[in-house]
């Protein structure tokens, strides 16, 4: 009789409480490190499935008793904290105020009655309470160490001896007590910007004085304003700066066109909107033979101007970035040198930072140099019409025109088939009156000028990173300022992976990054006039990390560079200035930058820029309750565009505009969110609402003061 084969043995299950000793000692034993499950999984030898799912269990079970720290969504490290701890205090009008730690463990919550009455953004120092079971992690504030800046944004309501300060914004439930002397003037239904002076101990609210009166709520420019001083943002450039600017010499001596390349009798252009006066980047073209061009990449020299730590400088490193709201820029620089003075405008000679690439007709670079050189641009053209010149073949310099998108086309090509990822969604304009009432709404697309435009600025921002970062293994790279974006979250990848199959749909979650961006690409375009695009189109956004400035290069998995800066736009961008020096200092061999210095910058500007983002969204939806407020009753097609516990936000499929059916209105079941599958689900009558859904809705309500769109379902 034959023996049977020996049959490998099956994983042994070990039981929750072994695999609690297992990962805390793993962790502990890597105290400053963090890992996601899979990792986890790996290091304490899980590997069948099912112990997989109870690992996560036990996870989520040492997190909630505060003996592993959950430091983002998915990623642990060991709980090595002290109960008594400093970090960011969080506040909400509802009373749930968060104390996020400076060691990025779990936010503990603060309830109101344990707040020290702190302001949100206050670096404070909390006494942690013993964990209860079942309940979320407390403390209490003890000690204020850095007060953030009070500063509130509202309407004022005046009495006949006191004033209430009706908040814009949600972050504080209490409104604003302000003695009548402290009002500066302003009087009931003016927008006001007020500063906390006080909050005595055992008083409701807060006494606060105005610091500034906007104007009547309701006009466009008070609205403006107000957007941008909830966000601590400035709405006026100060007036000493723009005299400091005002006194820059205009004229270009010979003495400095002697010390830089001339490309003023060479063809050069900018293509830009056009609406656009601050023209910060151009490009010349020069066949060398009939397969080879020159092609420079021409950048304002904002620094030749600017100095560091002088007035302008400062300024411009305190906001970091232009704002972009609906109807107005807010400038990074005095218009004297956005507008004018490093403007690359037309038939004038101007002073710029090149890089300058010789291809040959398949868009390959056979070589570079970065220099300072003067240009004179013979043509501004609006991407239209540099879109037209492409579409007709007609017009001046459209052979050049054509010649510079074929270069580029092949650029594109290549970037993507190196991994890059194509996330191309339009942009929501409005067509506003001379007071700034929207009148409608149109999009715009990126067609191949504004690629032409794109790929020789990203050819440009990466030959600059590389030629810095870039260096022998045996040296170390000088400090410099890097755009990187981080890989995506592995986890969130594969729940993107799960949740798109229910289309068909499929990406690769494991492989070479190139090979996982690849599938994304054929997803996004496999997708494309879908029911579920838009779906699929949003949840893929969120799987990606946010791009941000640092000196410690990591690569931009977005744009599947290993080395990116930001160098062609300083007249918008304070990175794109200090890439511009350490440049020129590198150029002339001069030693490396303090790093330290130069991170903190970059952390500053990072920040910074998604103040600025989120003041641009705020313009935006304001607008679009404007746009709407006399469409009350009307019923519009849209598409679910997000799900929460307290509503359904549906975006208007004809004007892109944003409003939400709060979840009372879904009256005829008790609905309850199932945020995996990114859905509302009825208990009793199992009905779905879920994220890409179309759905009819009626306009029922506008509230102007909270930028707030009410929906219903469309009987």
């Amino acid at each position: 009789m034959k023996k049977k084969k020996k049959t490998e043995q099956p994983e042994r299950k070990r039981k929750k409480k072994e695999l609690s000793s297992a990962i805390i000692q793993f962790l502990n034993d890597n105290p400053e490190k963090q890992y996601n499950y899979k990792q986890i999984s790996a290091a304490i030898d899980v590997s069948a499935e099912e112990q997989r799912t109870t690992l996560r269990d036990v996870l989520d079970k040492l997190r909630d008793d505060d003996l592993v720290l959950e430091t983002q969504r998915g990623k642990y490290k060991s709980n090595n904290r002290k109960p008594v701890l400093e970090g960011r205090f969080e506040r909400r009008s509802n009373g749930k105020n968060f104390f996020v730690p400076n060691d990025e463990g779990n936010i503990i919550y603060i309830p109101e009655r344990n707040s020290m009455h702190a302001m949100n953004g206050d670096i404070v120092r909390v006494q942690m309470f013993a964990k209860r079971k079942r309940f979320e992690a407390e403390g209490e504030v003890i000690e204020i160490l850095k007060r953030a800046e009070a500063r509130f944004v509202g309407t004022l309501e005046v009495q006949k001896d006191f004033a209430f300060l009706v908040l814009d914004s949600r972050i504080l439930a209490n409104d604003i007590f302000i003695p009548k002397e402290n009002l500066k003037g302003g009087k009931t239904g003016d927008k006001v910007v007020v500063e906390i002076i006080e909050w005595p101990a055992k008083a409701n609210n807060p006494l606060g004085k105005v610091l500034d009166v906007l104007g009547e709520a309701g006009l466009n420019d008070t609205e403006m304003h107000a957007i941008l001083a909830q966000y601590n943002l400035p709405y006026i450039y100060p007036e000493n700066v723009e005299k400091a600017a005002e006194k820059i010499t205009a004229g270009i001596t010979p003495q400095e066109i002697a010390k830089r390349e001339d490309f003023r009798d060479i063809l050069t252009l900018t293509i830009d909107p056009s609406d656009a006066k601050d023209f910060d980047d151009a490009l010349s073209i020069k066949q060398l033979t009939p397969t080879t061009w020159e092609i420079g990449v021409h950048i304002a020299d904002v620094t030749h101007y600017v100095k560091p730590d002088d007035i302008i400088d400062t300024e411009a490193q305190k906001r970091a970035n232009s704002i972009y709201l609906v109807d107005r820029t807010i400038p990074m620089l005095p218009e004297r040198l956005s507008n004018e003075l490093c403007s690359l405008r037309p038939n004038e000679e101007k002073l710029c930072f090149s890089v300058i690439f010789e291809m040959n007709d398949k868009g390959h670079v056979l070589k570079h140099r970065i220099v300072k050189t003067v240009i004179n641009s013979d043509l501004r053209l609006s991407y239209e019409e540099a879109q037209s010149m492409i579409e007709t073949e007609m017009g001046t310099y459209s052979k050049e025109i054509i010649t510079m998108n074929n270069l580029a086309k092949q650029l594109r090509e290549r970037r993507f088939a190196n991994g890059a990822i194509n996330f191309e969604r339009y942009e929501v304009h409005f067509n506003l009156d001379e007071k700034g009432k929207p009148l409608g709404v149109y999009f715009t697309e990126s067609k191949e000028a504004n690629h032409l435009i794109e790929e020789f600025m990203l050819l440009a921002n990466r030959t600059v990173a590389e030629d810095i970062g870039k260096v022998d293994s045996k040296k170390n790279a000088k400090t410099f300022v890097y755009r990187i974006h981080d890989l995506p979250d592995p986890e969130k990848l594969e729940t993107l992976n799960t949740f798109i199959q229910r289309f068909g749909h499929r990406i690769k979650i494991t492989g070479s990054n190139k090979q996982i961006a690849q599938s994304i690409n054929t997803l996004l375009d496999s997708v494309q006039n879908r029911p579920e695009e838009n779906l699929v189109e949003t949840i893929a956004v969120k799987t990606m990390a946010k791009a941000v400035y640092t000196t410690k290069n990591i690569g931009h998995y977005g744009l599947a560079f290993e080395y990116y800066t930001h160098f062609t736009s300083p007249i918008r961008r304070y990175p794109d200035m200090m890439v511009h020096r350490l440049l020129s200092a590198y150029l002339d061999n001069k030693k490396s930058a303090n790093q330290d210095e130069i991170e903190e910058l970059c952390k500053h500007c990072s920040d910074m820029e998604l103040v600025a983002t989120r003041a641009e969204r705020d313009s935006i939806k304001y607008k679009q309750v404007e746009f709407m407020s006399d469409k009350i009753g009307q019923v519009f097609d849209g598409v679910i565009s997000g799900i929460t516990e307290w509503g359904i936000y549906v975006e208007i499929n004809e004007n892109k505009c944003e409003g939400m059916i709060p979840i009372r209105e879904l009256d005829d079941d008790f609905y309850e969110l199932d945020e995996k599958n990114y859905r509302l689900i009825g208990r009793r009558t199992r009905r779905e609402y879920r994220l890409g859904q179309a759905l009819p809705i009626k306009v029922m309500r506008t509230n102007l003061e909270r930028k707030q769109l009410d929906f219903a379902l469309a009987k």
